[in-house]
């Protein structure tokens, strides 16, 4: 190992910005360095940096409102007060480099560096830029992204892609054999909206697939991350149907479920698309409609048309639409085999190291 660094991951906010700052933080720490999180003082952050062992900033932030409002001239003072107060610790700490994983928790201790002179690096999670991302570029020595396509929408001229970062745990558990699909095996089906769940995917998806296993007899079997609200009536539905399905409140290990499904309906975030494509497992995105920008939609179409996944818009899935989608899935399984195939091709391993890598040489600079 080089000299030992001083570092700072500004990742605080939401579990897309927490989880991928942690991997790099987690990679940092045990090359020697010394890694601080910058965090936002949310709810989500206490349970998800336990058995984090370097320092922790928190400098309180909330999320950006634009347009003409009360909310919107809120937000500047809101930003301007978390880069106030991010300015004496940034001082006291003086990193050689500072990470921002994006979101509004970003702005505080990116400004607070800028001020002090220190390089900052941005990491973009999805396709389309986040305004925090796009609003921080024009200073930042380097823009790190996990879509090559992202390089159309940045206004930088130094974009590396790196990928998005993830656990240790996931990175090894994909490089074990996944299931492979024989005939006459069951179509096994991964459902899930998120960590708590998705409504329309707990009314819509259950049906649909009892009416497709009614419809052809055709062999399905389901790992369903209900959340807890719909949980009972999931379960319910596929009792009745005589499907073979376990319904999860919430799955805190995703690597077994990942190496033993077929096919994933689910919603396209960032870290989702990423787990996907080093693990292997195609999908069928139905983007979250009013994410920011609409990016879930961006990153869902970048996996299809790469032929690894297929794309339907909320306000397009039907019980009815969805049925015969599955049935045609299971007519079809070279067409799985070839999605299998593309989506492996779009992963990134290592990125965690890949962006450590990068955090290194800009603090050597």
């Amino acid at each position: 190992m080089g000299k030992k660094l001083k570092i700072a991951i500004a990742c605080g906010g939401t579990g897309g910005h927490i989880f991928p700052g942690l991997a790099t933080g987690h990679e940092l720490l045990e090359r020697g360095h010394d890694v601080t999180l910058w965090m936002a003082g949310k709810d989500i952050e206490s349970d998800a940096v336990k058995g984090w062992t370097g320092r922790i900033i928190t400098i309180p932030s909330e999320g950006f409102q634009f347009g003409f409002s009360v909310r919107s001239v809120l937000t500047i003072f809101r930003l301007y007060k978390a880069y106030r107060l991010a300015l004496a610790p940034m001082r006291e700490t003086r990193p050689d480099v500072l990470l921002a994983m994006g979101s509004y928790a970003s702005f505080g201790p990116v400004r607070a560096a800028r001020k002090l002179g220190i390089p900052y690096v941005l990491h973009e999670a999805n396709l389309l830029p986040g305004r925090a991302v796009s609003l921080l570029t024009r200073k930042a020595h380097t823009v790190a992204v996990s879509f090559e396509k992202s390089r159309f929408y940045l206004k930088h001229g130094n974009i590396e892609a790196t990928g998005m970062p993830l656990r240790k745990e996931l990175q090894r558990a994909s490089l074990l054999p996944r299931r492979e699909r024989a005939a006459g095996d069951p179509l096994r089906i991964l459902v899930m909206g998120g960590s708590r769940g998705a409504q329309v995917l707990n009314e819509v998806v259950p049906s649909a697939i009892a009416a497709a296993a009614e419809k052809k007899a055709i062999a399905i079997e389901v790992e369903h991350i209900a959340g807890a609200q719909n949980f009972d009536e999931v379960e319910a539905i596929y009792k009745a149907a005589g499907i073979k399905a376990h319904v999860h409140h919430f799955v805190q290990d995703m690597e077994n479920i990942y190496l033993n499904v077929d096919l994933a309906l689910c919603r396209s975030g960032a870290a989702t698309c990423a787990e996907l494509a080093v693990f292997g497992v195609p999908a069928l995105f139905i983007p979250y409609p009013f994410a920011s920008r609409n990016h879930q939609m961006g990153n869902a179409r970048a996996l299809q048309d790469s032929g690894a996944a297929d794309v339907v818009a909320q306000e397009d899935l039907t019980a009815t639409w969805l049925r015969d989608y599955l049935i045609s899935v299971s007519e079809k399984p070279e067409r799985l085999e070839r999605m299998v195939i593309a989506m492996k091709k779009r992963a990134q391993i290592n990125a965690s190291g890949r962006l450590a890598d990068l955090l290194e040489r800009v603090a050597e600079a």
